[in-house]
């Protein structure tokens, strides 16, 4: 859903409840603010640690995880589709052109149908932020990142994830989206997988079934 869907749905919301009493703007705001916050909004680890943190957590979920360096990101890139057969992938608007490598089998998304997007193999893309604790990549409607459409039908998501971009809990990392809170936002924690009453795991039901993670140190 992108922001324009998102304002009429809402629009639509807030109309349907007109008959309804509304609560005082300025009393839900002095609520909302009362809140009591003391749960930890700030992290203690270092940089190392945060990294350390999230790869642990990744390779529990069962994603591969592979550090690079800067100036390594578009050969890195280049490895890994060549390890899983350079299969047509998917590579968003405004991606880098400096993570980009040559002759590799990537086409960039022109707001392709979901029938379209199905005979990509793969997607890669950049990230907002990662979350340490919960080994979460947190993915944004905006160049570099794409569409969600274009993260949820390809079976293999290689994504690019700066150290900078790394935090470590929760509460910073809605901090960091405090800027851009109409985004579309996904969290992605690990491959897609589900299981089902009696907790047979199928992987690939809601998105990837593979999670590849760049993490870009220095």
């Amino acid at each position: 859903m992108n922001a324009d869907a998102r304002s009429v749905v809402l629009g639509r919301i807030r109309a349907a409840l007109n008959d309804h009493p509304q609560a005082d703007a300025a009393q839900l705001n002095a609520e909302w603010l009362a809140l009591p916050r003391d749960y930890n909004q700030q992290g203690h680890l270092t940089e190392a640690e945060r990294l350390d943190l999230l790869e642990d957590r990744l390779h529990d979920y069962g994603a591969e995880v592979t550090r690079v360096a800067g100036h390594e990101v578009a050969a890195a890139i280049a490895a890994v589709l060549a390890m899983r057969g350079n299969r047509p992938t998917l590579m968003p608007q405004g991606f880098p052109a400096e993570w980009t490598p040559e002759n590799a089998a990537l086409t960039m998304d022109d707001t392709f149908s979901t029938r379209e997007l199905d005979r990509f193999q793969g997607v890669v893309t950049g990230a907002t932020a990662a979350i340490a604790e919960t080994g979460s990549l947190v993915l944004q409607d905006v160049a570099g990142q794409g569409r969600r459409a274009g993260t949820l039908i390809p079976d293999f998501h290689l994504c690019v994830v700066r150290a900078e971009d790394v935090v470590e809990n929760v509460p910073q990392a809605f901090a960091r989206l405090a800027a851009t809170p109409t985004l579309p936002t996904t969290f992605v924690s690990g491959p897609s997988a589900t299981a089902d009453i009696e907790m047979t795991r199928i992987k690939g039901v809601h998105g990837p079934r593979f999670l590849h993670v760049l993490l870009v140190d220095g």
